[in-house]
């Protein structure tokens, strides 16, 4: 099976044209079984393909010293196979914390970025990393679970901007016995047997749950699927471009010009790629988009409100014309896109948009000091809360009970009452349930959800950010 390994990633190298004569290739070596067959069998590729081939290790720092033996064994590799060798160490577990990412976003941060550095310093080309079938599978039920499109569906590319994928056509099996076939060592991280990530949840759990009850060979199974995906999701990428470049008045940098009925006429399938199509070339990418946005902006073009505008996240604004609309890059330091997330009670939710986090608990009412309210912790009656907890910015038409008044008022005379600046109101957040807004946060509280002597269970709420939420505080009258 080892030759048959072998000769699939190279069919799979040249079908999609991941390397060409001259390219330099950069691969991501950890030192574990799929890296280290990837990085054998390119180098056999190298024989049929004139191409420059590089090793690129990243230390965590995670394991301790496992992890700096990981380093000189990959090390050790590229002197003997003659490979030039870069590594970097990096503090894995502070850049998360830094940068409010978890650990598993900030490796694949920390490692594409080195990878990238490596590449410049090397004049570009490629970086090869060792995703395999079973990756595509784990990767397909995740974006599942999470909510995703058909262009989620159809898993990873075989080719993404600078990345190629070479194993994608082969299983962890076939890895494992071109490893043994071959006598190569490896390296073998105990982490990845530990269901401490979601991503090895599945792996451990999760599809050895579906093959034993449902379908022995489901990674093959939705590896197929993936590719039917992909089909029908390459089609019509390639037919929303044709439409895009029929309807596009003026496209520069920062701007680009649409025909509004032309638009309006699309599918809505076609209408929303359209609209991803001109944002992602304006900045480069599509990631902060989210698919809420996308179908805000979409009602907005088609209600046909000239004058109106919408601000996405990214610094992208949609504004709408006389038979046009205009998709384009601004300075929106001082806005913020509308949002709205639910809040899972007893645990911590992140706010993109605040940089901040909401952490949740019920207690008895025994429990409580209300005495320690501040302005960012607070405490309601948790058997008043109607539904659902949200946090979101305002909205039209917004009207709030505060406390110590009777009866409700807009949210919009609140503010004035309190002298709070017309460009800070959208960046204040309210936490609401189903009927109410229960909390102006960082302003006032509800007077529906006060604790009174009957309360039973409260509700704490605290809001953490690294910096101020709203910067200069505009009003000392602060409940």
């Amino acid at each position: 099976m080892g030759g048959y390994m072998k000769e699939k990633v190279i069919d799979t190298i040249i079908r999609n044209n991941l390397i060409e004569k001259g390219d330099n290739v950069v691969v991501g070596v950890s030192g574990g079984p799929d890296s280290m067959a990837l990085l054998y069998v390119l180098r056999e590729a190298k024989e049929r393909i004139d191409f420059n081939l590089y090793i690129a290790h990243i230390n965590h720092g995670v394991r301790g010293k496992e992890a700096d033996e990981d380093e000189e064994y990959v090390r050790r590799v590229s002197n003997e196979l003659r490979i030039p060798f870069y590594s970097i160490k990096v503090d894995m577990s502070k850049y998360a914390k830094e940068n409010r990412l978890s650990e598993e976003e900030a490796g694949r941060e920390i490692r594409y970025n080195f990878f990238r550095q490596v590449l410049s310093k090397l004049g570009n080309g490629k970086i090869a990393v060792a995703h395999n079938k079973n990756d595509q599978a784990e990767t397909l039920i995740m974006r599942f679970i999470r909510g995703t499109g058909l262009d989620g569906l159809k898993g990873m590319d075989y080719k993404n901007g600078d990345i190629i994928r070479p194993l994608l056509d082969v299983s962890r099996d076939e890895i494992e016995e071109y490893i043994k076939e071959n006598n190569i060592e490896v390296r073998i991280d105990k982490t990845n047997f530990k269901p401490i990530y979601s991503r090895n949840k599945i792996r451990l759990e999760l599809i050895p749950f579906i093959k034993e009850n449902f379908n022995e060979n489901f990674i093959d199974t939705i590896y197929r699927t993936s590719r039917l995906m992909a089909i029908d999701s390459d089609f019509l990428k390639k037919y929303a471009l044709e439409k895009y470049e029929q309807m596009v008045y003026k496209e520069t940098k920062d701007k680009i010009i649409i025909d509004r009925e032309e638009f309006s006429k699309q599918h809505d399938s076609i209408k929303s790629r359209i609209l991803r199509m001109a944002i992602e070339r304006l900045l480069g990418y599509i990631k902060g988009i989210e698919e809420k946005h996308i179908y805000d902006a979409i009602n907005l073009i088609l209600k046909n409100s000239t004058g109106k505008r919408i601000n996405l996240p990214k610094n992208i604004q949609i504004s709408i014309g006389y038979g046009h609309f205009t998709v384009e890059k601004v300075d929106l330091k001082e806005k913020i896109v509308d949002y709205k997330y639910m809040i899972d009670i007893e645990s911590t939710t992140k706010i993109d948009e605040l940089k901040c986090e909401i952490i949740t608990e019920i207690l008895n009412v025994n429990e409580v000091d209300v005495k320690k309210n501040n302005r960012f912790i607070k405490y309601f009656d948790y058997d008043k809360i109607y539904g659902n907890l949200y946090i979101r910015n305002r909205r039209p038409g917004d009207r709030f009970s505060p406390l110590g008044m009777k009866g409700k008022k807009k949210l919009k005379d609140f503010f004035i009452d309190l002298k709070i600046p017309r460009d800070m109101r959208d960046r204040i957040p309210l936490l609401v349930d189903d009927c109410n807004i229960i909390w102006v946060v960082g302003y006032r509280i509800s007077e529906i959800y006060k604790i009174k002597p009957e309360t039973k269970r409260v509700l704490k709420i605290q809001i953490k950010s690294k910096e101020d939420l709203y910067g200069t505080r505009y009003s000392s009258n602060i409940n």
